[in-house]
């Protein structure tokens, strides 16, 4: 039998789970099949300006292998290309495509409805509470979006999610 801390922390990654699986779906039937969660969080680092393998694989928390792999896949994809650094003739930068940003842009909205739809099954006065003090625990941002590999970084003492 779990404890109740290690319960909470288990319910909390299932409802995230729930939600990722629910919007991978929603991205499937949307037309973009090919879409996994690691795909969003690399654009999204790349657009922040992870727009090398090692920048990438910094900002993800992964080798700049894994990080060349994904960049292949999401360039074989159409998500991202590369283009002729203004500043350095030799280097290429990445950069998210119209239609990297479409896939982003349409997560984002599927994660709105599913928010919705949380909303409409706690109640909105209960729903509305109940994120008012989840952000209270872990405050307004815990895990930026650039960074699946945050459970492998220390993190800043005091930062949520750490207890000191």
């Amino acid at each position: 039998m779990l404890s109740p801390g290690a319960d909470l922390a288990l319910s909390l990654l299932g409802g995230f789970r729930i939600l990722v699986d629910a919007a991978i779906t929603e991205l499937e039937h949307r037309g973009f099949a090919d879409v996994r969660p690691v795909h969003d969080f690399a654009m999204r680092a790349i657009a922040a300006g992870g727009d090398s393998a090692s920048e990438l694989g910094r900002r993800l928390s992964i080798s700049k292998q894994s990080a060349a792999r994904t960049i292949a896949v999401l360039e074989e994809r159409g998500y991202v290309e590369r283009i002729p650094d203004p500043a350095d003739a030799r280097r290429k930068r990445l950069q998210v495509t119209a239609l990297g940003n479409e896939v982003m842009r349409t997560g984002e909205k599927i994660f709105e409805g599913l928010r919705e739809n949380w909303a409409r099954t706690l109640g909105q006065t209960e729903f509305e509470r109940f994120e008012r003090d989840l952000r209270t625990l872990v405050g307004a941002q815990p895990v930026r979006f650039d960074t699946p590999g945050w459970m492998a970084r220390d993190r800043e003492p005091g930062s949520p999610g750490r207890s000191s």
